[in-house]
């Protein structure tokens, strides 16, 4: 079927990318309506969600193939912030359609968003990415996160910082540093990136507010908030994993110290603070600010890309 596929691609002009088609069809559209979008046959369409193993309606149906808690966003709870955060950082929503989706390069935490949404939705992964996709369909839900919680579906550029009741708001933060934060355990340096300079203000905001040391660079369309230093990681990762629900285990286990107590912490802090902070912010801002951070936006801005 893939090698037919393939084949066929070479004197067909599609004027849908897979990615569309897939989303179009799993959204209600019926193959027809999509060749017809697409320039191409039904056969062409069907073969296409063969190849990447896209479950097909029974004909002619339009009930609601899968489970879902439409309602799931009306409520705040630990994970509801999480998710919320999360997707802020990597959700989308569609203009046409009353659809909106995740995407995750791993698939365990779709896996876990979706059954915490009441949904046995499948994944579908992009097979050319590796990216897995959660597509859930559902007007309410859509409304929901537009109407209550302010976003957009071109939230990238526009996104503004939603009310987050201050007992979740260490969840809503880690769900968006779960999908567009980094942490750098060698350098003891946490950043985050968005495209929307009145979010990460307002995140730097309540940053700042709870104690840890950031600042925010803006390089062309991409602004980024960054934090450092040992003392000020050991508290965030402290913070933001305090009562934790979902997480990205990735990102966990990158931490540095997590496993140190208090009362040793504090304790290797002293010692070295009384001679060496003073050579320790100035190292920091010479080597993190000229060389280190420079590099990670490089790579930053390859990941976008």
């Amino acid at each position: 079927m893939k090698g037919v596929l393939k084949m066929t691609r070479k004197n067909i002009k599609r004027t849908l990318e897979i990615d569309e088609i897939i989303k179009l069809y799993l959204e209600g559209a019926s193959t027809t309506e999509i060749a017809k979008l697409s320039n191409v046959s039904p056969r062409y369409i069907r073969m296409i969600l063969s190849d990447y193993n896209v479950e097909k309606r029974p004909f002619g149906s339009w009930k609601r193939q899968y489970k879902l808690n439409e309602d799931y966003f009306k409520t705040w709870s630990k994970n509801m912030a999480y998710i919320l955060g999360f997707f802020i950082a990597d959700g989308f929503i569609s203009n046409d359609f009353q659809t909106i989706g995740f995407a995750q390069k791993e698939k365990y935490i779709l896996e876990q968003i979706r059954d915490e949404l009441g949904s046995n939705q499948p994944l579908y992964q992009n097979k050319q990415t590796g990216v897995y996709m959660l597509y859930l369909n559902s007007k309410v839900m859509k409304n929901d996160l537009m109407e209550i919680h302010g976003i957009t579906p071109n939230k990238s550029l526009d996104i503004k910082f939603p009310y987050v009741p201050e007992v979740y708001l260490n969840h809503f933060i880690r769900g968006y540093f779960d999908g567009d934060g980094n942490i750098y355990s060698r350098g003891y340096l946490v950043s985050f990136v968005g495209g929307s300079l009145d979010f990460m203000t307002v995140l730097e905001h309540h940053l700042k507010a709870r104690g840890f040391d950031v600042y925010l660079t803006k390089k062309e369309k991409h602004i980024r908030l960054y934090m450092s230093g040992r003392k000020n990681i050991k508290e965030f990762y402290d913070w933001i994993y305090h009562d934790k629900g979902l997480y990205l285990k990735r990102k966990f286990e990158a931490f540095p110290d997590k496993n140190m107590d208090a009362e040793t912490f504090q304790n290797a802090k002293l010692k070295r603070t009384k001679q060496a902070v003073a050579a320790r912010k100035k190292a920091f801002i010479d080597e993190y600010r000229k060389k280190f951070i420079a590099f990670i936006e490089h790579v930053e801005l390859l990941e976008l890309h």
